[in-house]
């Protein structure tokens, strides 16, 4: 099969090649899918920029943490009727050297996910991550049914599939943007208002639509964004922090005591089994039911990936996929 790799940490296009490796085979409780998309998601490039004094983990890494395609091979321990399933995968790459940027992958069974029927799998490829995540942000505290949630960054991948998974579940959703760009595809994706937290009245806005303030807010970027949240956020509310920003914030200990807020963070990679279930099973209904709308996808050839990756590095809107049939 042709896949993906990298030797040492560095630029894409310093670093990243494409190379015939053997074909996995499938081991104790695995099966192998044959993959038509791999998605790229900020942590496949973070990882492979590296991070200062830590080594790589494996010698030569394959990129990629989701994707889809269809089993064609399974362990002995593993149903053979599995053989044929149309699935998509995540986590395909955590603390294992095989990714999603290949022809093939081999996964634990578990981390296969059945696509439902009439389901593209450039949208199922692009499901693990942004998908994963964005459910366990919102529920990790309990239903959010008469919520008001404040989802940041409305635009992006993890945002746009928070106001997707937040208004099924029953919630008043508010999304942040940047841009006129990323407000069109956070309205498409259902927000009730959509704010532009450059705007010097972005605060009055979520005010005005959240009197009493918003209960749980979704935060990408929480340096950035912290006097927006404490301007906005209800007393005893909750701000859930879901990726790295540089530099780390100063916190006002005193004044998040005085208001009663959590301040909680989540690696979606460390989140309990039984949670990550939890989003592939409501992940997996809803899209049975129709109710997720894909992001507008660019994609690349798998010999592009280190445009791919640049494309994503770069802040690309909509979602980055390597083609690798």
């Amino acid at each position: 099969m042709r896949a993906a790799v990298y030797q040492r940490t560095g630029p894409a296009h310093e670093v990243l090649e494409v190379r015939d490796l053997p074909e996995p085979e499938p081991g104790p409780g695995e099966v192998r899918v044959r993959l038509a998309f791999a998605a790229v998601n900020p942590t496949d490039w973070r990882a492979r920029t590296g991070v200062p004094g830590r080594p790589m983990p494996f010698p030569i890494q394959t990129p990629g943490q989701d994707g889809a395609g269809v089993i064609d091979a399974v362990a002995p321990d593993v149903d053979h009727g599995r053989v044929g399933e149309s699935v998509w995968v995540y986590h395909a790459a955590w603390e294992r050297p095989t990714g999603t940027a290949a022809q093939s992958v081999v996964v634990p069974s578990v981390q296969a996910v059945p696509v439902p029927d009439g389901v593209p799998l450039e949208q199922a490829a692009a499901l693990g991550i942004p998908f994963m995540t964005a459910h366990r942000c919102l529920f990790a505290d309990g239903p959010v049914h008469d919520r008001n949630v404040l989802v940041a960054g409305g635009g992006g991948a993890v945002g746009h599939a928070a106001i997707q998974l937040a208004k099924r579940g029953g919630a008043k959703v508010i999304a942040t943007v940047s841009t006129p760009e990323k407000a069109a595809l956070a309205e498409t994706a259902g927000a009730d208002v959509v704010a532009n937290y450059r705007e010097p009245r972005a605060a009055e806005r979520i005010r005005d639509a959240a009197p009493t303030g918003v209960d749980r807010i979704l935060e990408l970027a929480l340096t950035t964004n912290l006097e927006l949240d404490l301007a906005t956020i209800a007393h005893g509310g909750t701000i859930m922090t879901y990726s790295p920003e540089r530099p780390d914030p100063g916190l006002p200990v005193v004044r998040l005591m005085r208001e009663g807020l959590r301040l909680t963070f989540m690696l979606i990679y460390t989140t309990p089994p039984e949670a990550l279930q939890a989003a592939v099973d409501e992940i997996t209904a809803a899209l049975a039911e129709g109710a997720l709308r894909p992001l507008p996808a660019t994609a690349f050839a798998l010999d592009e990936i280190a445009t791919a990756h640049e494309a994503s590095e770069q802040g690309l809107v909509g979602k980055v996929l390597v083609d690798t049939r």
